[in-house]
């Protein structure tokens, strides 16, 4: 999808499960399973969706899904599509192979947004996009070398560390430009250091990455808020600051967990009551 001078194409790394209950928090299951109805385990399908833009000759990667470095268990918990296809197929099904890629841009390092930051090769972990400098949010490395009991589960270094010894990171604090007319910036609220992604492509033709802000267009009323968040009046703060621009300017919204509307125009019903308007033939490139 063309968005002013940026090509835009979601690719993804398959889906997962997680608790319904833990995704919507105080929302009652009643509410929320019109939306998303649950499994005989309580939970609810996600997606992930990566984002690919091209900006001139570089092409730069939103996020890297789950990755392969995962047990059994893990797989189990968290029910992985068997015989889905991944992130690396996705991206040559979109006509690339791994070395094209130039830029890798981390919202935060959950397990479910930096997986594929890394591979194992001959027994050792490197990075799995060997010519990409990596984009990590200071902070949030700092948080995710030294977790809490709360969210320690979340981070896995072996998604990070090796890019360190590679040499491959940039660090940035508050905002950084990896690609012209692409702006990552903190929102804090699901963690104290995620970030959106903010797409310029000119002539008025905007998008904004949500990320974990609002992981699916479910999640678009103001309090409709994940108990994952580890500062949900943050995150409620960050909805009221992001959402209105979106719909007002009619950007284009990226949703990186729904499994049936990657991305989508939002408009203002009423004050904190958004709509989603699909956009047609959005689906990742797994799935076209």
């Amino acid at each position: 999808m063309r968005l002013g001078s940026l090509d835009l194409q979601v690719v993804s790394d398959g889906g997962f499960r997680l608790d319904g209950g833990a995704m919507f928090g105080v929302v009652p299951r009643a509410l929320w399973e019109r939306h998303n109805p649950a499994d005989e385990l309580h939970r609810i399908q996600m997606a992930t969706n990566c984002l690919l833009v091209r900006s001139g000759d570089e092409i730069a990667l939103i996020d890297s899904g789950i990755g392969d470095k995962h047990g059994d268990k893990f797989l189990q918990i968290f029910g992985l599509e068997p015989g889905a296809r991944r992130l690396p197929e996705s991206l040559r099904a979109a006509g690339l192979e791994l070395e094209q890629i130039d830029h890798v841009v981390l919202t935060h390092l959950h397990f479910d947004h930096c997986g594929w930051n890394t591979r194992e090769v001959e027994g050792e972990l490197v990075p799995t996009f060997p010519n990409a400098r990596y984009w990590l949010n200071r902070g949030e490395v700092e948080h995710a070398r030294n977790p809490n009991e709360r969210d320690r589960a979340s981070y896995l270094p072996a998604n990070w560390e090796p890019l360190f010894e590679a040499g491959v990171v940039e660090l940035f604090d508050d905002a950084a430009e990896p690609v012209p007319g692409m702006q990552v910036v903190r929102a804090p609220g699901h963690n104290r250091d995620m970030c959106v992604v903010l797409l310029d492509g000119g002539s008025d033709e905007r998008g904004i990455y949500l990320a974990d802000l609002v992981p699916t267009t479910a999640h678009l009323p103001y309090p409709w808020l994940m108990a994952y968040d580890l500062y949900p009046l943050q995150t409620l703060e960050n909805k009221k600051k992001w959402l209105p621009l979106a719909a007002e300017g009619r950007w284009l919204c990226i949703f990186e967990h729904d499994p049936e509307v990657p991305m989508a125009r939002i408009a203002e019903q009423s004050p904190g009551r958004f709509a989603a308007e699909p956009i047609t033939g959005a689906l990742p490139a797994s799935e076209n």
